[in-house]
């Protein structure tokens, strides 16, 4: 009996944690996909990056605009001179100076590059898509991350309710059998095995409340919140309408994030190729400048002084008439690059078609038993009620009830981890097909 007796303190323990649970706020699943976008660590690294992305498309690091640039300079110079001039007359200088001062402002601008500027903006803004694509798909990533471990805590806290109620039938029949016991309809074995069953039923509940509590702190993670932060969380589960599932399906291949970054990646092999083409056309650059010197000398120069400013302009052209090779060699690698992108669209097609087709059937076997274990369930509880009655009666004994009673505890469970699966089975078809963040959850 002591044994018994320090089983029903730690379910008293437990039931202490139960009710203080129950107090606990609900976080929905909107809100868990809020805390999500807004704190998750892999997300914000996304957003990041996009922003990064953002800026090399604009037209600042476009090529497209000119140069503008300033110089400012001075010079001081004092020497010892001896000079001849052309008449034949001498003359020397001890500490002989000179000064000179400048200032500038150069333009330079490039009128044609051989189209190499226009195809690399092209391929700018290209990039820019592709990384919203990248930061899509790190959403849904962590998307299906949250629900798997939303889901998780959900089953965990209606198997806890399931458990709970094992233990209160228990604990009624251990009663029952104690009382018969008192009055000598039944031997002390009934006892026994009833009191055995509430020490595994109290087993069963706190390994179950560890498991919550720590799918809990997984989620916690996920939404980057604090880690022993209290909630409970909605079990209602909807599943999407099956003929829009199909819809989905048939325009996965417009919709899949895989493939439009690699429609997106031989967009941009594309424009690389193009943009090598650009060693065959010349450079044509405009520059102009407006600058300013004066200069001091000594009585050794023709001038003492001198002040001059001026603008000045000019049109280059540069053709790189060969290079040694090194051009040539690197279009025809982006050409190759192109032809690999195409390779790797093919081979991903393959992939997500066959990722669909699998997640399609799982997602239909899920559903099928889920309906094969509500409908246990039904069978079950029919079995264990009945049970009940003829256990009461003398007709059955204890551990017949007792297998009645796991029977009925397995078929809750089962059902409960079949609608969780059966739902992220969905989800996992959703992201396949590329409607994930469109549906409602």
């Amino acid at each position: 009996m002591r044994v018994f007796y320090k089983s029903l303190f730690v379910l008293l323990i437990i039931f202490g944690c139960c009710i203080s649970s129950n107090a606990q706020g609900v976080l929905s699943k909107e809100e868990a996909i809020t805390q999500m976008l807004s704190n998750n660590f892999g997300i914000q690294l996304a957003e990041n990056q996009v922003e990064i992305a953002d800026n090399n498309q604009g037209v600042l690091n476009s090529g497209y605009l000119p140069s503008l640039t300033g110089n400012a300079g001075g010079n001081y110079t004092k020497d010892d001179q001896d000079v001849t001039f052309r008449d034949g007359s001498q003359e020397s200088i001890v500490g002989a100076e000179t000064t000179r001062y400048n200032a500038s402002v150069n333009f330079n601008y490039t009128l044609f590059d051989g189209l190499g500027r226009f195809w690399n903006y092209k391929s700018l803004k290209e990039q820019y898509d592709l990384t919203s694509l990248e930061a899509r798909q790190t959403i849904e990533t962590t998307l299906l991350q949250l629900f798997t471990v939303y889901y998780e805590v959900a089953r965990l806290t209606e198997n806890k309710k399931v458990l709970l109620q094992t233990y209160e039938n228990t604990k009624q029949r251990f009663k029952r059998a104690e009382y018969s016991f008192e009055y000598g309809q039944v031997n002390k074995l009934d006892v026994l095995n009833a009191e055995v069953d509430i020490v595994n039923d109290s087993i069963n509940l706190m390994n179950n409340r560890q498991l919550l509590e720590n799918a809990k702190r997984d989620l916690n993670v996920v939404i980057n919140s604090e880690l022993e932060q209290k909630f409970e969380v909605d079990t209602v589960v909807s599943f999407t309408n099956q003929i829009q599932i199909e819809n989905f399906v048939n325009t996965s291949s417009s919709n899949n994030v895989r493939l439009l970054q690699a429609e997106k990646n031989i967009t941009i092999s594309d424009y690389d190729y193009k943009a090598s083409k650009a060693i065959f056309l010349p450079t044509i650059g405009l520059s102009g400048s407006y600058g300013w010197n004066e200069g001091n000398f000594p009585v050794t120069s023709f001038a003492t002084s001198s002040t001059t400013t001026g603008v000045s302009g000019g049109l280059s052209l540069t053709w790189d008439l060969f290079d040694g090779g090194s051009g040539i060699t690197r279009m025809k690698n982006a050409r190759i690059n192109y032809d690999n992108q195409q390779l790797i669209k093919a081979q991903i097609k393959q992939e997500v078609n066959r990722d669909i087709f699998n997640a399609r059937g799982n997602y239909h076997t899920r559903l099928e038993i889920l309906k094969l274990q509500t409908q246990n369930i039904f069978t079950a509880k029919n079995n264990y009620e009945r049970s009940s009655e003829q256990y009461k009666l003398g007709q059955i004994t204890s551990v017949e009830l007792r297998q009645a009673q796991v029977n009925l505890l397995n078929a809750q469970t089962s059902k409960s981890l079949a609608k969780y699966n059966a739902k992220l089975a969905e989800l996992e078809l959703l992201q396949l097909t590329g409607q994930l963040l469109n549906v409602d959850f």
